[in-house]
């Protein structure tokens, strides 16, 4: 956040009743003060806090500790603050601080919409504030970067879900073929053992009908009496 931004207000109180509350007030924003510039932000906090005990409605306790909040990483405290003063503050050139600082702290979370809007709304009230509005154009120069990175990373989620899907059906369609390959292996080796089958069942089948033709042969030859030897 611009360190020139964190400017705190000067104050104005009416004389109107309660003229020890207002004094005690003032001392404790002085304290306040004093201890922000010297970047002594827990008792800065602390006097801020004791001065809107004084007087809940003080905008300028508000805008101070929001600013207090901020230097200590406390962004969501401070913009409770912020939103705060805003609400019930009049002057727009306080105005124009408030959702300046408020656009900051916006933009450092990313919230890049947000952030447009509170600059917006600091230059309605500020026109002539160019670091209001250089931090304008930078935030929506952010906003569209970060809206086209999340539609590539869209882009690339789907991509990835296609490629997944795509790789599934690989497989599916893989193990479908080796499925349809194993079995038509096994048909392949079911076919070739009745084959081998049949042929030993032949082959027996025409050995016993040799035999018995062989038997036929010499049961002619005792009959007849031809019994011959070959010398």
């Amino acid at each position: 956040m611009t360190k020139n931004k964190y400017i705190l207000f000067i104050f104005t109180l009416l004389f109107a009743g309660g003229i020890s509350a207002q004094k005690e007030e003032r001392d404790f924003i002085r304290k306040g003060n004093r201890a922000f510039n010297d970047s002594v932000f827990v008792d800065a906090e602390t006097n801020y806090i004791k001065a809107l005990e004084v007087n809940p409605q003080s905008t300028v306790s508000m805008y101070n500790l929001g600013n207090t909040l901020s230097q200590q990483q406390k962004f969501k405290e401070a913009m409770e603050q912020y939103l705060a003063a805003a609400g019930i503050e009049k002057d727009k050139m306080k105005l124009a601080q408030i959702y300046h600082n408020a656009g900051v702290i916006f933009q450092a979370s990313q919230d890049y919409a947000q952030a447009i809007e509170a600059y917006k709304k600091a230059l309605r009230n500020n026109s002539k504030d160019d670091e209001t509005r250089y931090n304008l154009a930078l935030a929506q120069k952010l906003l569209k970067e970060q809206e086209q990175n999340q539609q590539n990373q869209q882009n690339q989620d789907q991509q990835d879900k296609q490629n997944q899907e795509d790789r599934q059906k690989q497989e599916q369609e893989q193990n479908r073929k080796q499925n349809q390959d194993q079995n038509q292996q096994n048909q392949d080796q079911n076919e070739m053992s009745k084959d081998n089958a049949e042929q030993m069942l032949n082959s027996v089948m025409q050995d016993e009908k040799d035999v018995q033709e062989k038997v036929k042969k010499q049961q002619q030859v005792i009959r007849t009496g031809r019994l011959e030897k070959d010398w």
